[in-house]
């Protein structure tokens, strides 16, 4: 499932001749490793970050230590920060993909349980869509869930 939906994500970029970026905190990689075993798919990506630190989050791609402070790493206007800061990073109109969550199995709270994801999502002149997602299983379901959903989110931007 995940290879089917990377290819039709780098076939409708191709498309709309526009890049691809992530900005990755709690899949650490794994979006962008989707995109790139995809044959063709350097036609498309621009680059990725991987900003598990709240210090790269900031230094990488722009998150405000303020909202940092405020909301927390694993939020909605974290997510949003993230995937905008991806976006702009690029010199060519990019598409771009923002994770932020707590896979587990430790680190959630009763505000913040394991399994909650935001993940934000952009194409160029259009606005950033952040939706907050609540995935079961362990620190690898999570993780996969993830990468899955975060290819549909952008997917259905392009429709």
């Amino acid at each position: 499932m995940t290879e089917k939906l990377a290819s039709k994500l780098i076939t409708k970029a191709r498309q709309a001749d526009i890049g691809i970026t992530t900005a990755e905190s709690c899949t650490g990689g794994l979006i962008m490793g989707a995109l790139t075993a995809i044959s063709g798919s350097s036609a498309v990506i621009d680059s990725g970050f991987v900003t598990y630190s709240n210090q790269a989050k900031q230094d990488l791609i722009g998150v405000s230590p303020s909202t940092l402070d405020i909301y927390g790493a694993v939020s909605a206007e974290t997510a949003f920060e993230m995937v905008t800061g991806a976006a702009n990073a690029q010199l060519r109109p990019s598409a771009a993909i923002a994770v932020t969550g707590i896979a587990g199995p430790s680190g959630g709270s009763a505000e913040k349980p394991v399994g909650l994801v935001y993940i934000g999502t952009k194409l160029p002149a259009q606005d950033a869509l952040v939706k907050r997602y609540q995935f079961d299983g362990d620190r690898q379901s999570v993780r996969d869930q993830t990468v899955l959903s975060a290819l549909e989110q952008l997917l259905s931007q392009f429709d």
